[in-house]
């Protein structure tokens, strides 16, 4: 199979250590994000976790608002084979460089056959809940406009159009997150990190009586934004029970994207902001053509009595996926084959750089087993062509 230079939706990067210190006013680079190098302790009781300590081994932690965190193996596993992919800390001096470099990443990318990339934050978690989080907002909005202008002038600015810019948003106030949409699209920004569930950080849901996310999803549908929304951006994950091994935790990692599909669809969101577009992130798409269905069957047959569903929602709830809701997968042989029933136009692919998922350095390969079957037409489209439309990007990236 002739399998084209991908467009990957779905990778991530490592921020540098001096992202924030070099980017904040010099009176407040102690109180923002920074690293600090100290020694490390597993935690007996937790799935593969660690903390500081007092002696033994070190690694590198990033210290900000009162909360110590590290980078594990999972987050950073390119290069990485066999054992040394189990969950422990990493230093910056462990990792790969493409995991934090930006002419490294390109390198990487080239190898495994990736044309351009849209990558994912981790120190500010997928959709910036690290700043959610913060006690203070001012220093965490700062700490927000800091990340979005490495991102768009460092990161993507000096790559010549090979990373795509995703841009975080305060999401403490609607309205400062609004202003920064509008921001970063003057700057050709295209792409925005929200979270899948956010009535599980405290935030209102996209059922709001009192529509408090308007100034945002009015943004967005303003300027083009696409609202990328990632697995794990709730902070909470589903399992089986609280005793059953993590792999129920992996296995599962898509049914919060299934919530996060069921709000989209029957808050009326789409049908009142009708060029707004939403990408999930990793959330695979096998398991969309049922709850197409069931959410179809529910409007055509309850819309008015049990479902209760808003008015503005005038057509079956799979009508508004068409050209607006996108799908990413990695590992997905099912929902490929499903596509008759989703709209291959809404299926897009990724490599998932630098996680332990990743197909990285065969993502080519990959995509040739799992895309076979498809015509050269459908594949581009998956690869590369969807991704075009969805986050207006140039055909073709002009020659150095």
């Amino acid at each position: 199979m002739n399998i084209p230079q991908i467009i990957s939706v779905d990778d991530h990067v490592v921020e540098p250590p001096t992202l924030w210190s070099d980017r904040l006013p010099a009176s407040l680079v102690e109180r923002g994000p920074r690293v600090v190098s100290a020694p490390y302790e597993m935690v007996p009781e937790g799935r593969h976790a660690f903390r500081m300590a007092t002696s033994g081994p070190e690694t590198d932690f990033w210290v900000y608002d009162g909360v110590v965190s590290g980078i594990d193996t999972a987050s950073a596993a390119a290069g990485l084979e066999g054992a040394d992919v189990a969950t422990r800390p990493i230093s910056y001096a462990e990792m790969r460089p493409g995991c934090y470099d930006r002419d490294a990443r390109m390198e990487d990318m080239s190898a495994g056959g990736i044309e351009r990339s849209l990558c994912f934050p981790t120190v500010p978690r997928f959709c910036g809940q690290t700043f959610l989080e913060a006690e203070d907002k001012d220093l965490a909005l700062l700490c927000v406009l800091a990340y979005n202008d490495w991102t768009v002038e460092e990161w993507a600015g000096g790559s010549g159009g090979r990373l795509v810019p995703l841009c975080l948003v305060p999401l403490w106030d609607p309205e400062l997150a609004a202003a920064e949409v509008r921001r970063n699209a003057e700057r050709g920004v295209r792409a925005v990190a929200f979270s899948e569930l956010p009535q599980y950080l405290g935030l209102p849901s996209l059922h709001d009586a009192d529509r408090r996310w308007d100034p945002l999803l009015r943004a967005c549908d303003e300027t083009g934004t696409v609202m990328c929304m990632h697995i794990g951006s709730a902070s909470r994950l589903v399992t089986t029970a609280d005793d059953a091994p993590l792999a129920a935790q992996v296995a599962l990692l898509s049914v919060n994207s299934q919530l996060c599909l069921t709000d989209w669809l029957i808050s009326g969101v789409l049908a009142r902001f009708p060029n707004l577009k939403v990408a999930l992130s990793e959330a695979q798409v096998g398991w969309m053509p049922f709850l197409l269905q069931r959410l179809d069957i529910i409007w055509e047959r309850h819309a008015g009595t049990l479902a209760a569903l808003d008015p503005v929602i005038t057509r079956p709830p799979s009508s508004y996926v068409q050209g607006r809701v996108y799908g990413c997968v990695v590992d997905d042989d099912f929902g490929i084959r499903s596509h008759d029933a989703i709209g291959l136009e809404q299926i897009t692919y990724e490599s998932d750089y630098p996680h332990m998922d990743s197909t990285w350095p065969d993502t080519r390969e990959q995509a040739a087993r799992a895309l076979a079957g498809l015509s050269a037409e459908q594949v581009h489209m998956v690869l590369r062509g969807n991704a075009i439309d969805l986050f207006q990007l140039p055909a073709e990236l002009p020659v150095a």
